[in-house]
């Protein structure tokens, strides 16, 4: 049976008439049901740069040196350090947008919480093929399984990914199973083997009361669990620096800092996933200007939180300006980075924590151009932390080249990080043109977004 036994749950909204349950339905199942010639396209230029990247992996792995050649014994990590901490901290958009509002009873999480929770599985993957393309010997990767210590963060930041990856994807899955009974039954002209899947992953859902029962209990223990497991995985990046030998880490504060960064940066990505999610399947019903008003609200409040944290972390040094402190913050304020430092700050903190509190700039498309500023300056402050800081070493080397002391990224290496990119975005591409990208019972059962805060959205 379908997803239409979802009132078997009591809920605090009227029920659907059948013939308004059906609507929906066929509105949500629409993108799987049927993918346009410039759906195809977007799907084939993303593979495209996947494969570019893959030879760009290739070409560094069989000329290393060549290739990425500002990797020094200065800046040992480069680009891609970078781009992990990003990913990470992306990834914790599923623990704000699913489990943080479902916790604290907002309705109008129901259309966003699988949105969010496909980004975070996403981000997480590719934060881990990040690390991967950092190593010099990806052949070695099972020793840090085999033959790690518990002593070393390196360990720590395995644990929590690949507890984190786990416990995403569980938590993406076990709310799925009712929606694949549905693609099940309703999905037509589809191919055999995707029917077969439907079929096999649904466990054989017919959405009985003692099933629906099993699945709330097992969501809530997973939506508790994920909380706790989110934050700690970004703690634990943010003690890999700490507890490195650079001066410009060494600070009590970066557990929170790398946080509260990372719950800004999710909800920017979520505007922004959501605007095109939005747009290009026609889900204006759903998806709708209520839920950027609430999260324009959120990218507000987010920024205010990073703003303070940032004030911690360079204010303090910054009134003392002793030693290689002093090296540093003088090089982000006013030497070679400070260009691209003022930019961050003025972009990725000060635009979203005072356009947004205009109720013109919380509309769907000036909110998106805000998030989507938010986003790139995001990255780039993840540059930020990891280049400079690195520059900066308690024991310089003696009689180096002048070059490096200097990092820029290499083709090769921004190849790689491009496809990064697509990778994420075919992930929840593919995934929306086979599963339904906003849950069809979450959506019933609150009644499109929780009918009270639809009719008190002013």
């Amino acid at each position: 049976m379908s997803e239409h036994k979802i009132n078997t749950e009591p809920t605090t909204y009227e029920t659907f008439t059948q013939e308004e349950y059906m609507v929906m339905k066929d509105e949500l199942l629409r993108p799987v049901q049927h993918i346009g010639k410039w759906g195809k396209v977007w799907i084939g230029f993303l593979v495209a740069v996947c494969m570019c990247g893959i030879y760009a992996y290739y070409i560094q792995e069989t000329k290393s040196k060549y290739v990425t050649v500002a990797l020094r014994d200065y800046t040992m990590w480069g680009v891609y350090i970078s781009n992990f901490v990003f990913f990470v901290a992306l990834s914790l958009i599923g623990v704000l947008m699913s489990a943080v509002l479902k916790l604290t009873n907002f309705e109008w999480y129901r259309p966003l919480s699988r949105i969010a929770e496909v980004i975070a599985v996403a981000a997480i993957m590719l934060a881990g093929v990040s690390i991967v393309a950092a190593m010099g010997r990806p052949d070695r990767l099972h020793f840090l399984f085999l033959h790690g210590r518990i002593q070393s963060p390196i360990v720590w930041d395995i644990i929590v990914i690949m507890t984190y990856i786990a416990t995403s994807m569980i938590l993406l899955f076990i709310p799925l199973i009712p929606s694949l009974s549905t693609c099940k039954n309703h999905l037509h002209n589809k191919p055999k083997w995707q029917m077969k899947m439907y079929a096999w992953m649904s466990f054989g859902w017919e959405g009985t009361a003692e099933q629906w029962k099993i699945l709330k209990r097992s969501i809530g223990i997973l939506t508790i669990m994920v909380i706790p497991l989110g934050v700690s995985i970004h703690t634990v990046t943010a003690w890999l620096f700490a507890t490195t030998l650079r001066a410009e880490w060494d600070s009590t504060n970066f557990g929170a800092y790398f946080v509260s960064g990372a719950f800004l940066l999710g909800v920017a990505g979520m505007i922004v996933a959501v605007f095109v999610i939005r747009k290009s399947y026609n889900l204006e019903n759903y998806l709708t200007p209520m839920h950027f008003d609430k999260l324009g609200r959120a990218l507000v409040l987010m920024s205010f939180i990073y703003i303070y944290f940032n004030i911690n972390e360079y204010l303090v040094p910054a009134y003392k300006m002793s030693g290689l402190h002093a090296n540093h913050l003088l090089d982000l304020f006013t030497g070679e980075d400070s260009t691209l430092y003022w930019s961050v700050v003025f972009f990725g903190m000060f635009v979203p924590a005072i356009f947004p509190l205009f109720k013109p700039m919380r509309k769907p498309l000036p909110l998106t151009i805000i998030a989507v500023v938010v986003v790139i300056a995001a990255w780039f402050k993840r540059y930020l932390i990891v280049i400079p800081g690195l520059s900066h070493p308690y024991l310089p080397i003696q009689d180096v080249p002048d070059s490096w002391r200097h990092y820029s990224p290499s083709l090769v290496e921004m190849t790689i990080v491009a496809a990064t990119f697509a990778a994420m975005m075919l992930i929840v591409t593919l995934f929306s043109r086979f599963f339904p990208i906003i849950s069809v019972w979450e959506v019933a059962e609150g009644k499109l977004e929780g009918k009270d805060e639809i009719i008190n959205y002013k």
